[in-house]
């Protein structure tokens, strides 16, 4: 539901992640192309090392990822600087991720 994702991203990501045109790094990177791109590689944005080393280590991101991911990011990438609690909702990932996905227009997810 990209209505609900909307909420939901206004509520939780908003504040810290931009998205669509004009988005630029905030407190958190961009979501543009967000779908595809491996973690801790956005041109301009300050990673903590953690995340770096995730990106490094393989974590690209993408719907799983995200499931992963958001409800509890600090478990997911062990000293992130991010504070974010988490997502408890699996609905609320559900609705999120494709209202995040339509700003990665570019991203074809690869063969399973």
């Amino acid at each position: 539901d990209m209505k609900a994702g909307e909420k939901i991203y206004k509520k939780y990501c908003f504040a810290c992640h931009k998205a669509g045109d004009k988005a630029r790094n905030l407190v958190g990177p961009v979501f543009n192309d967000l779908f595809g791109r491996t973690a801790g590689t956005v041109e301009g944005f300050k990673y903590s090392d953690a995340m770096r080393a995730a990106g490094e280590n393989g974590v690209v991101w993408d719907e799983q990822t995200l499931r992963d991911y958001l409800p509890k990011p600090r478990d997911f990438v062990k000293d992130t600087k991010m504070t974010f609690v988490g997502l408890k909702k699996p609905d609320d990932i559900e609705n999120l991720t494709p209202y995040l996905r339509q700003f990665s227009p570019d991203y074809v997810p690869p063969e399973q």
